[in-house]
């Protein structure tokens, strides 16, 4: 039975929320705001009057939510309030542009605008989704409050993922780890990418998820004790010296606790720098360098610090402008803690990225070619000069945000910064595209370097051309930057079409000779005949060599034999079509595990999903790849292929025989092996595939193969090795 919703309770909540949203926005009002915020509040409230979210609720408190973000979390002035709150009308109800600009003028207009192009979760081909994608970027180059609101409006949607239903909160999840968050990184916005990111990890590997958020929980008291006493003789120096000041503990995020329990292949017990100390100066920008560098030694003054461990981006900032000194040093009780060192206005900038670069740009305090200011020119350069498929240049764009960069200099001196893994050939394309385009190679250092050589900080390059050289497909191999990507691929695209033209006149040239008219037909027969998909490939090959000319027979060209059928590429729809037929079920569910003999399907060997596992099932040209939600490569598939993605699930299983492995540590001890087999063969009937154990110095680790029927069966077994004498631990992992 539903609920009878009272619409003056409800009402009352609409005007909790917006009331709320002024108070926060007060600080930052000018003459006339709050009279445009209310406009737009009421034109809002009126357009979705009728609309509600999935949850139930009114849809107005999404839009409230968003414009209370871009105040509260991102610090965005009026402009961003009225254009958060008005980000759906035009999308959503008979509202125009036209009208935005009308009542709101045109910056609001532009703004709703951009949000409109790049809006929902991207339902359809990959490549629709890519080219929105592109639009936002597009917008990026001319008001960042875009991107700024979107990822607003996308953070409010992840915390309120919960009343959506599950393939569609796989789906947002994905996305939003694959594009939002390093957006959101690279905007300087880090409180909201580690919120995102362990949104993600909630919706995706909610089990891993709830397990790491219980142990920090439970660490907290002690580590809220720890960090008393490590600040303690740091606080009482500072007040000795006269600093203004704030220090606080910053726990780690769920999802790089995670990450780093993985990279380095450790418990969770063994991740020493969950949490980091940061101190806050209140100095003035003249004076932030020195008062850090004071603070740093005061610090070290305490504790010993780990030299390889030593951050300094205070004397060169962060490509997104982020400033912070960051030290890594000993405690007494021998843990260690990072120490972030940065004054007030540096950590505005930390926790809200672009938007506090603007705030304080008026007062002049940040160069005004700031770094973060040189990457959007660059984004907008990669967008005019980008002419690959949006697909393409969406994994490059992707490429391009969460990159480390690499500072080197010019032989005068001049510094240059490229992304992290960039060779002397990026470096050539970064100083001018006629440069990298005839390069040789490069003194690196006064010594000589090929073009594949990987830059390392600090080095000095001297760049070596000559007139006679020119770009090969090779060279992608040795290029990272997308500048220098789109420069190559250019060159090699319009060599590729004037080598077809020569292969055209050659082709012309030999039917000439034959009798025979070069028409539509008479060319799709020769591309039936090399089994080529286009003309314009076939010149291409005629023209290299690939394809000999004189194989260009008249019997080829028999009246009497009809025109063959070219090769196809596999038409998604056709799938949908054909998995109905053969189902009589919905294209978007596929049953694994009943008798699904007529629909080919695997089991994906990146993360071997057996029953009981939350899947998907991903379809390839004649098959359909069946991936565990959490499997490494899913947020990829999800978010670039999303109309390939196909809704699976296990129906009560036969008995089938799934292959997972485990890894299992543990004391060495003699007749170990034994007792893990006998438990395997014995106990639950489970047949062992395979089986490695390595020790050394009294410790071991194995990896072993089995075959279970579903994840019960497997938890089982997981549970009975754990008690054997001498185990330590017993995990599951992915191939």
């Amino acid at each position: 039975m539903a609920t009878l919703i009272d619409p003056e309770v409800e009402r009352q909540e609409i005007l909790r929320h917006y009331r709320r949203l002024l108070r926060t926005a007060k600080p930052y009002l000018k003459d006339g705001d709050a009279k445009l915020i209310k406009k737009a509040f009421n034109t809002s409230l009126d357009a979705h009057k009728d609309m509600r979210r999935k949850s139930g609720e009114p849809y107005i408190l999404h839009p409230l939510a968003v414009a209370q973000i871009a105040v509260e979390e991102i610090g965005l002035g009026t402009t961003s309030i009225v254009a958060a709150l008005l980000h759906d009308v035009v999308e959503d109800t008979n509202w125009e542009i036209s009208d935005v600009e009308r009542e709101f003028g045109p910056r609001v207009a532009q703004i709703v605008d951009g949000l409109t192009k790049i809006s929902g979760v991207f339902e359809y081909g990959t490549s629709e989704q890519a080219e929105n994608f592109r639009k936002m970027l597009l917008t990026l180059s001319e008001d960042v409050r875009v991107i700024l609101i979107k990822i607003a409006d996308r953070l409010h949607n992840m915390r309120t993922l919960d009343s959506m239903p599950r393939h569609k909160q796989l789906k947002i999840a994905s996305e939003t780890i694959y594009l939002y968050a390093p957006l959101a990184h690279r905007l300087g916005l880090y409180a909201i990418k580690s919120e995102l990111e362990d949104l993600h990890l909630k919706y995706t590997d909610t089990e891993t998820y709830n397990e790491l958020v219980n142990k920090v929980r439970q660490s907290r008291s002690a580590r809220n004790r720890f960090i008393k006493e490590f600040v303690a003789p740091i606080d009482e120096e500072l007040h000795r010296q006269g600093f203004g000041f704030e220090i606080k503990g910053r726990p780690k995020s769920i999802y790089s606790i995670l990450r780093k329990m993985r990279k380095q292949n450790i418990p969770f017990e063994e991740v020493y720098d969950l949490f980091a100390i940061r101190i806050i100066l209140n100095v003035p920008p003249e004076q932030e360098k020195a008062a850090c560098w004071r603070v740093y030694s005061i610090v070290t003054d305490f504790y010993q610090p780990n030299p390889d461990r030593l951050r300094d981006w205070v004397s060169t900032p962060k490509a997104n402008g982020y400033e912070s000194l960051h030290t890594t040093v000993m405690s007494s009780p021998g843990q260690w803690v990072e120490v972030q060192i940065r004054s007030k206005r540096m950590d505005d900038i930390a926790e809200k990225g672009y938007a506090a670069h603007w705030k304080y740009k008026d007062t002049g305090a940040v160069q005004p070619e700031s770094t973060l200011e040189t990457w959007i020119n660059k984004v907008r350069e990669m967008l005019e000069t980008n002419n690959s498929n949006a697909l393409e240049f969406m994994d490059e764009f992707r490429q391009n945000l969460f990159v480390k960069e690499v500072y080197v200099f010019t032989p005068k001196g001049k510094l240059i910064i490229l992304p992290d893994g960039a060779t002397t050939l990026d470096f050539a394309f970064e100083i001018h595209t006629h440069i990298g385009m005839q390069c040789l190679g490069a003194k690196v250092n006064q010594k000589l370097e090929p073009l594949s050589y990987r830059l390392r900080n600090g080095d000095q390059v001297e760049i070596l051309t000559s007139q006679k050289q020119k770009p090969t497909e090779e060279w992608l191999k040795y290029v990272t930057t997308s500048k220098a990507k789109s420069k190559i691929r250019d060159f090699l695209r319009d060599e590729k079409r004037a080598k077809a033209e020569d292969g055209r006149y050659l082709v012309e040239k030999r039917l000439e000779l034959l009798g025979v008219e070069l028409n539509p037909d008479n060319v799709n027969r020769l591309l039936a005949h090399f089994n080529v998909h286009n003309a314009h490939e076939f010149y291409y090959r005629i023209a290299i060599g690939q394809v000999d000319g004189r194989e260009i027979k008249e019997s080829l060209f028999d009246p009497t034999v009809p025109v063959p059928k070219l090769p196809s590429m596999l038409e998604p729809k056709a799938f949908d079509a054909e998995v109905q037929k053969l189902r009589g079920v919905r294209p978007d569910m596929l049953v694994i595990g009943e008798n699904t003999a007529k629909i080919q399907y695997t089991i994906a060997t990146c993360c071997n999903p057996i029953p009981g596992d939350d899947v998907f099932g991903f379809e390839t040209d004649d098959n359909i790849d069946i991936h565990r939600t959490s499997c490494p490569k899913a947020v990829e598939l999800m978010s670039s292929f999303g109309n390939r993605v196909v809704r699976a699930k296990w129906t009560d299983q036969l008995e089938l025989a799934f292959l997972a492995g485990l890894r299992i540590k543990g004391s060495d001890r003699v007749g170990l092996v034994n007792d893990v087999t006998k438990i395997i063969s014995n106990s639950l009937k489970v047949n062992m595939r395979s089986i490695t154990i390595d020790s050394d110095d009294g410790m071991f680790e194995g990896q072993i193969m089995v075959f279970v029927n579903d994840t019960a069966h497997l938890d089982k077994l997981i549970h009975r090795l754990s008690k054997v004498r001498g185990v330590l631990s017993v995990e599951r992992f992915s191939s």
